[in-house]
Protein backbone atom coordinates (compact mmCIF):
# COMPACT_ATOMS: atom_id res chain seq x y z
CA UNK A 1 0.00 0.00 0.00
CA UNK A 2 1.46 3.46 -0.67
CA UNK A 3 0.39 6.72 0.98
CA UNK A 4 -1.09 10.05 -1.11
CA UNK A 5 -3.03 13.00 -0.20
CA UNK A 6 -6.23 14.53 -1.75
CA UNK A 7 -4.89 17.75 -3.11
CA UNK A 8 -8.28 19.40 -1.99
CA UNK A 9 -6.02 19.96 1.29
CA UNK A 10 -4.30 22.59 -0.82
CA UNK A 11 -6.89 23.77 -3.11
CA UNK A 12 -6.05 27.76 -2.16
CA UNK A 13 -3.08 27.06 -4.21
CA UNK A 14 -2.82 27.15 -7.66
CA UNK A 15 -1.80 23.43 -9.11
CA UNK A 16 1.98 23.48 -9.15
CA UNK A 17 1.96 25.19 -5.60
CA UNK A 18 0.08 22.65 -4.15
CA UNK A 19 1.97 20.07 -5.74
CA UNK A 20 5.01 21.48 -3.76
CA UNK A 21 3.56 21.00 -1.00
CA UNK A 22 2.56 17.69 -1.43
CA UNK A 23 5.79 16.73 -2.18
CA UNK A 24 7.24 18.44 0.35
CA UNK A 25 5.46 16.18 3.14
CA UNK A 26 7.27 13.50 1.41
CA UNK A 27 4.20 11.46 -0.63
CA UNK A 28 4.73 10.33 -4.14
CA UNK A 29 1.01 10.10 -5.07
CA UNK A 30 -1.11 12.62 -5.39
CA UNK A 31 -5.74 12.07 -5.51
CA UNK A 32 -6.54 15.51 -7.45
CA UNK A 33 -10.36 16.75 -8.02
CA UNK A 34 -11.42 17.70 -11.12
CA UNK A 35 -15.28 19.16 -11.43
CA UNK A 36 -18.60 18.89 -9.72
CA UNK A 37 -18.36 19.94 -5.89
CA UNK A 38 -14.76 19.38 -6.07
CA UNK A 39 -14.36 22.27 -8.35
CA UNK A 40 -11.81 22.66 -10.89
CA UNK A 41 -9.11 25.34 -9.59
CA UNK A 42 -6.34 21.83 -10.35
CA UNK A 43 -8.11 20.05 -13.03
CA UNK A 44 -10.74 21.40 -15.30
CA UNK A 45 -10.90 18.18 -18.03
CA UNK A 46 -13.00 19.82 -20.70
CA UNK A 47 -10.37 22.35 -20.82
CA UNK A 48 -7.39 19.26 -20.88
CA UNK A 49 -9.02 17.72 -23.63
CA UNK A 50 -9.62 20.23 -25.77
CA UNK A 51 -5.70 21.14 -25.83
CA UNK A 52 -2.97 18.48 -26.52
CA UNK A 53 -0.77 21.17 -25.18
CA UNK A 54 -2.68 22.44 -21.80
CA UNK A 55 -2.64 18.45 -21.19
CA UNK A 56 0.93 17.65 -21.77
CA UNK A 57 1.76 20.68 -19.44
CA UNK A 58 -0.82 19.25 -16.80
CA UNK A 59 0.81 15.72 -16.51
CA UNK A 60 4.73 17.68 -16.50
CA UNK A 61 2.88 19.07 -13.50
CA UNK A 62 3.23 15.73 -12.21
CA UNK A 63 6.07 14.11 -13.74
CA UNK A 64 8.45 16.65 -12.95
CA UNK A 65 7.85 16.50 -9.33
CA UNK A 66 8.41 12.52 -9.52
CA UNK A 67 4.65 12.80 -8.59
CA UNK A 68 1.88 9.86 -9.72
CA UNK A 69 -1.82 10.43 -10.07
CA UNK A 70 -3.45 7.92 -7.74
CA UNK A 71 -7.26 9.21 -9.42
CA UNK A 72 -9.43 11.29 -10.29
CA UNK A 73 -12.08 12.42 -8.21
CA UNK A 74 -15.44 14.31 -9.11
CA UNK A 75 -17.85 14.13 -6.64
CA UNK A 76 -21.32 15.37 -7.58
CA UNK A 77 -24.91 14.79 -8.00
CA UNK A 78 -25.55 13.83 -11.41
CA UNK A 79 -28.79 12.68 -10.51
CA UNK A 80 -29.92 15.76 -8.95
CA UNK A 81 -33.36 16.57 -10.50
CA UNK A 82 -32.26 20.36 -10.84
CA UNK A 83 -31.50 21.02 -14.47
CA UNK A 84 -28.40 23.22 -13.29
CA UNK A 85 -27.14 20.90 -10.95
CA UNK A 86 -27.34 17.69 -12.27
CA UNK A 87 -26.66 17.73 -16.25
CA UNK A 88 -23.42 19.71 -15.24
CA UNK A 89 -22.61 16.98 -12.78
CA UNK A 90 -23.03 14.34 -15.14
CA UNK A 91 -21.16 16.42 -17.72
CA UNK A 92 -18.52 16.96 -15.54
CA UNK A 93 -18.07 13.18 -14.34
CA UNK A 94 -18.18 12.22 -18.56
CA UNK A 95 -15.63 14.85 -19.25
CA UNK A 96 -13.39 12.85 -15.91
CA UNK A 97 -13.90 9.72 -17.33
CA UNK A 98 -12.39 10.61 -20.77
CA UNK A 99 -9.35 12.59 -19.18
CA UNK A 100 -8.82 9.66 -16.88
CA UNK A 101 -8.19 7.44 -19.77
CA UNK A 102 -6.14 10.32 -21.76
CA UNK A 103 -4.28 10.29 -18.26
CA UNK A 104 -4.00 6.39 -17.99
CA UNK A 105 -4.62 6.39 -14.55
CA UNK A 106 -8.01 4.14 -15.11
CA UNK A 107 -10.14 5.27 -12.27
CA UNK A 108 -13.06 7.91 -11.23
CA UNK A 109 -13.98 8.46 -7.62
CA UNK A 110 -17.39 9.60 -7.44
CA UNK A 111 -20.42 9.10 -5.64
CA UNK A 112 -23.48 7.43 -7.44
CA UNK A 113 -25.81 10.38 -6.67
CA UNK A 114 -29.39 10.69 -5.40
CA UNK A 115 -32.60 11.68 -7.79
CA UNK A 116 -35.42 12.72 -6.61
CA UNK A 117 -38.04 10.08 -5.52
CA UNK A 118 -41.10 11.05 -8.12
CA UNK A 119 -41.28 12.66 -11.77
CA UNK A 120 -42.19 16.24 -10.37
CA UNK A 121 -39.83 16.16 -7.11
CA UNK A 122 -37.65 19.03 -7.35
CA UNK A 123 -35.13 17.86 -4.59
CA UNK A 124 -33.34 14.67 -4.15
CA UNK A 125 -35.11 12.23 -1.35
CA UNK A 126 -32.42 10.17 0.87
CA UNK A 127 -35.00 7.09 1.59
CA UNK A 128 -34.13 5.62 5.05
CA UNK A 129 -36.85 3.41 5.74
CA UNK A 130 -39.34 0.96 4.13
CA UNK A 131 -42.76 1.53 5.62
CA UNK A 132 -45.00 3.29 5.70
CA UNK A 133 -45.08 1.82 1.72
CA UNK A 134 -45.06 4.59 0.10
CA UNK A 135 -41.23 5.14 0.76
CA UNK A 136 -40.65 0.94 -0.22
CA UNK A 137 -42.61 2.47 -3.96
CA UNK A 138 -40.38 5.45 -3.84
CA UNK A 139 -36.78 3.63 -3.86
CA UNK A 140 -38.18 1.41 -6.34
CA UNK A 141 -38.98 4.19 -8.62
CA UNK A 142 -35.76 6.11 -8.09
CA UNK A 143 -33.58 2.48 -8.96
CA UNK A 144 -35.85 1.15 -11.83
CA UNK A 145 -36.44 5.11 -13.53
CA UNK A 146 -33.19 6.88 -12.49
CA UNK A 147 -30.33 5.47 -10.89
CA UNK A 148 -30.42 2.41 -13.08
CA UNK A 149 -30.94 3.96 -16.60
CA UNK A 150 -28.22 6.75 -15.89
CA UNK A 151 -25.82 4.20 -14.54
CA UNK A 152 -25.62 2.09 -17.37
CA UNK A 153 -25.05 4.63 -20.34
CA UNK A 154 -21.99 5.59 -17.92
CA UNK A 155 -20.88 2.27 -17.03
CA UNK A 156 -21.05 1.93 -21.13
CA UNK A 157 -18.33 5.30 -21.55
CA UNK A 158 -16.34 3.63 -18.26
CA UNK A 159 -16.27 0.64 -20.70
CA UNK A 160 -15.53 2.02 -23.34
CA UNK A 161 -12.50 4.33 -21.95
CA UNK A 162 -11.05 1.59 -19.88
CA UNK A 163 -11.57 2.97 -16.48
CA UNK A 164 -13.86 1.91 -13.81
CA UNK A 165 -15.84 3.95 -11.20
CA UNK A 166 -14.60 3.99 -7.46
CA UNK A 167 -18.32 4.51 -5.48
CA UNK A 168 -17.76 6.28 -2.55
CA UNK A 169 -20.50 4.89 0.51
CA UNK A 170 -21.77 8.00 1.03
CA UNK A 171 -24.68 8.74 3.82
CA UNK A 172 -27.39 11.08 1.44
CA UNK A 173 -26.24 9.08 -1.61
CA UNK A 174 -27.91 5.75 -3.54
CA UNK A 175 -24.56 4.10 -2.72
CA UNK A 176 -24.28 4.36 1.27
CA UNK A 177 -23.54 0.84 2.60
CA UNK A 178 -22.10 -2.62 1.34
CA UNK A 179 -25.57 -3.48 0.25
CA UNK A 180 -26.06 -0.54 -2.38
CA UNK A 181 -22.68 -1.16 -3.33
CA UNK A 182 -23.20 -4.31 -4.35
CA UNK A 183 -26.38 -3.84 -6.12
CA UNK A 184 -24.79 -1.33 -8.25
CA UNK A 185 -21.95 -4.39 -9.23
CA UNK A 186 -24.40 -6.80 -9.79
CA UNK A 187 -26.51 -4.84 -12.21
CA UNK A 188 -23.40 -3.08 -13.85
CA UNK A 189 -20.80 -5.27 -13.55
CA UNK A 190 -17.09 -4.58 -13.16
CA UNK A 191 -17.04 -0.73 -13.74
CA UNK A 192 -18.47 -0.73 -10.29
CA UNK A 193 -15.43 -0.45 -7.93
CA UNK A 194 -15.00 1.44 -4.03
CA UNK A 195 -13.18 4.35 -2.75
CA UNK A 196 -13.09 2.89 0.55
CA UNK A 197 -13.64 5.86 3.17
CA UNK A 198 -14.46 4.52 6.71
CA UNK A 199 -15.36 7.81 8.35
CA UNK A 200 -18.99 7.17 7.02
CA UNK A 201 -19.15 3.89 7.96
CA UNK A 202 -18.10 4.19 11.59
CA UNK A 203 -21.22 6.90 12.17
CA UNK A 204 -23.65 4.57 10.19
CA UNK A 205 -22.98 2.07 12.93
CA UNK A 206 -20.82 -0.27 10.41
CA UNK A 207 -17.49 -1.92 11.03
CA UNK A 208 -15.41 -1.39 8.76
CA UNK A 209 -13.32 -4.87 8.32
CA UNK A 210 -16.84 -6.55 8.39
CA UNK A 211 -17.07 -4.43 5.51
CA UNK A 212 -14.37 -4.47 3.45
CA UNK A 213 -14.62 -8.57 4.03
CA UNK A 214 -17.88 -8.12 2.07
CA UNK A 215 -17.02 -5.85 -0.64
CA UNK A 216 -13.19 -5.98 -0.80
CA UNK A 217 -13.01 -7.54 -4.11
CA UNK A 218 -13.91 -4.22 -5.21
CA UNK A 219 -12.11 -1.95 -3.45
CA UNK A 220 -9.42 0.46 -5.99
CA UNK A 221 -8.91 3.22 -3.49
CA UNK A 222 -8.79 4.19 -0.12
CA UNK A 223 -9.53 7.77 1.69
CA UNK A 224 -7.53 7.74 5.42
CA UNK A 225 -10.07 10.07 7.25
CA UNK A 226 -11.60 9.21 10.68
CA UNK A 227 -15.40 9.79 12.74
CA UNK A 228 -15.44 10.43 16.53
CA UNK A 229 -18.85 9.24 17.93
CA UNK A 230 -19.47 10.91 20.75
CA UNK A 231 -22.02 8.75 22.79
CA UNK A 232 -23.53 11.81 25.11
CA UNK A 233 -24.85 13.03 22.18
CA UNK A 234 -25.35 10.35 20.03
CA UNK A 235 -27.52 8.60 22.90
CA UNK A 236 -30.12 11.66 22.75
CA UNK A 237 -29.67 12.57 18.92
CA UNK A 238 -29.15 9.38 16.92
CA UNK A 239 -26.38 9.32 14.37
CA UNK A 240 -28.86 10.93 11.79
CA UNK A 241 -27.37 14.04 13.06
CA UNK A 242 -28.32 16.90 10.94
CA UNK A 243 -26.62 19.84 13.45
CA UNK A 244 -24.18 22.23 11.13
CA UNK A 245 -20.80 20.14 10.98
CA UNK A 246 -18.82 23.34 13.19
CA UNK A 247 -21.29 22.48 15.74
CA UNK A 248 -19.04 20.37 17.32
CA UNK A 249 -19.77 20.20 21.20
CA UNK A 250 -23.70 19.14 20.20
CA UNK A 251 -22.90 17.03 17.15
CA UNK A 252 -23.53 13.13 17.53
CA UNK A 253 -20.25 12.73 15.45
CA UNK A 254 -17.68 14.58 13.68
CA UNK A 255 -15.13 13.84 11.04
CA UNK A 256 -11.60 13.75 12.15
CA UNK A 257 -8.14 13.15 11.50
CA UNK A 258 -6.90 9.16 11.33
CA UNK A 259 -6.21 8.32 15.18
CA UNK A 260 -8.27 11.20 16.73
CA UNK A 261 -11.40 9.05 16.78
CA UNK A 262 -10.35 5.30 16.61
CA UNK A 263 -7.29 3.76 18.06
CA UNK A 264 -4.27 2.38 16.26
CA UNK A 265 -5.66 -1.43 16.80
CA UNK A 266 -8.75 -0.76 15.00
CA UNK A 267 -6.80 0.91 11.95
CA UNK A 268 -4.39 -1.59 12.08
CA UNK A 269 -7.48 -4.30 11.79
CA UNK A 270 -8.50 -2.31 8.72
CA UNK A 271 -5.43 -2.27 6.58
CA UNK A 272 -4.66 -5.89 7.54
CA UNK A 273 -8.02 -6.94 6.45
CA UNK A 274 -7.61 -4.74 3.27
CA UNK A 275 -4.41 -7.45 2.70
CA UNK A 276 -6.17 -9.78 3.43
CA UNK A 277 -8.50 -8.92 0.71
CA UNK A 278 -5.73 -7.89 -1.82
CA UNK A 279 -5.98 -4.83 -1.95
CA UNK A 280 -2.45 -2.87 -2.62
CA UNK A 281 -3.27 0.26 -3.80
CA UNK A 282 -2.95 4.10 -2.58
CA UNK A 283 -4.29 5.37 0.89
CA UNK A 284 -5.15 8.88 0.26
CA UNK A 285 -5.70 11.62 3.54
CA UNK A 286 -8.74 13.26 3.11
CA UNK A 287 -8.39 15.98 5.78
CA UNK A 288 -11.94 17.35 6.85
CA UNK A 289 -11.39 17.79 10.64
CA UNK A 290 -12.65 21.39 11.45
CA UNK A 291 -10.80 20.97 14.62
CA UNK A 292 -7.23 21.21 13.25
CA UNK A 293 -5.33 22.86 10.06
CA UNK A 294 -4.75 21.18 6.64
CA UNK A 295 -0.98 21.15 7.79
CA UNK A 296 -1.35 19.61 11.56
CA UNK A 297 -3.54 17.39 10.32
CA UNK A 298 -1.26 15.61 6.91
CA UNK A 299 1.37 15.32 9.36
CA UNK A 300 -0.51 13.34 12.15
CA UNK A 301 -2.61 11.20 9.83
CA UNK A 302 0.93 10.38 8.10
CA UNK A 303 2.51 9.31 11.37
CA UNK A 304 -0.27 7.58 12.49
CA UNK A 305 -0.80 5.32 8.93
CA UNK A 306 2.79 4.84 8.69
CA UNK A 307 2.32 3.00 11.87
CA UNK A 308 -0.33 1.38 10.93
CA UNK A 309 -0.45 0.48 7.28
CA UNK A 310 1.07 -2.76 5.86
CA UNK A 311 3.54 -1.36 2.65
CA UNK A 312 4.80 -4.85 1.76
CA UNK A 313 3.11 -7.73 0.41
CA UNK A 314 3.81 -10.58 2.29
CA UNK A 315 6.62 -12.77 1.96
CA UNK A 316 6.75 -17.03 1.71
CA UNK A 317 6.49 -18.58 5.26
CA UNK A 318 8.41 -21.28 5.76
CA UNK A 319 5.39 -23.67 6.36
CA UNK A 320 3.69 -22.50 2.84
Amino acid sequence: MKLGVFALIFGDLPLGQALDRVRSFGLTHVEIGAGAFMGKAHCDPATLLASDQKLTEFREEFTSRGLTISTLSCYGNPLHPDPAIGPVHASDLRDCVRLAAKLGVGMVNCFAGMPAATATDRAPNWVTCPWPPYYSEMLRWQWTERVLPFWKEMAALAADHGVVYNFEMHPGEWVYCPDRLLQMRDALGETVCCNFDASHLFWQGIHPPDAIRKIGFMIRHMHAKDTRIYPQNCNVYGVLDTKPYADEANRSWIFRTVGYGHDADLWKDIFSTLRMVGFDGVVSIEHEDSLMSGDEGLRKALAFLRECIIEQPKGAMWWA
